[in-house]
């Protein structure tokens, strides 16, 4: 009976040394990657875009996109304030901003962030704000996309 007890011990002892030879394994191609990665940040960088292309990084939650133009306004939305009922003054002052940005970009799409949406009803459906000030950027398809100013 003591003889299948060797058997599973010598069966043991292979695998912890495959175990060894895949951790060298790992090893030499993380050296070989670090040496790749050397020899490509020695080579001259090619010359930068020009600025006009994209004038800045995206944010968090901001996918790259291609700017073509990029504006801030600070749009005024009393019309929700004095046409509107009470209890819609909110959803009417997001339409009221698709609106003005649809005019004023040249373009059919327009899509909102959430940043915005939420600065309009975080005073509840009753009470948006007086103005908001945005900043829309155009793409190269067409799209506008409706942001916070940076400095709002």
């Amino acid at each position: 009976m003591s003889k299948p007890e060797p058997e599973e011990e010598t069966a043991a002892e292979p695998a912890e040394e495959e175990t060894k030879e895949t951790t060298e394994d790992t090893t030499e191609t993380e050296q070989a990657t670090a040496a790749e990665e050397e020899t490509e940040t020695e080579e001259p960088e090619a010359p930068e875009a020009p600025a006009a292309a994209e004038t800045e990084e995206p944010a968090e939650g901001e996918e790259e996109i291609e700017v073509v133009e990029e504006k801030v306004y600070t749009i005024p939305l009393r019309h929700a304030w004095v046409v509107t009922p009470r209890g819609k003054r909110a959803p009417r002052a997001v339409r009221d901003v698709r609106n003005y940005v649809a005019r004023h970009m040249k373009s059919d799409e327009v899509a909102i962030s959430n940043e915005i949406n939420s600065q309009i009803w975080g005073r509840s459906i009753n009470k948006p704000p007086r103005k908001v000030t945005v900043r829309a950027v155009k793409d190269k398809e067409g799209k506008v996309i409706v942001y916070p100013a940076k400095g709002a």
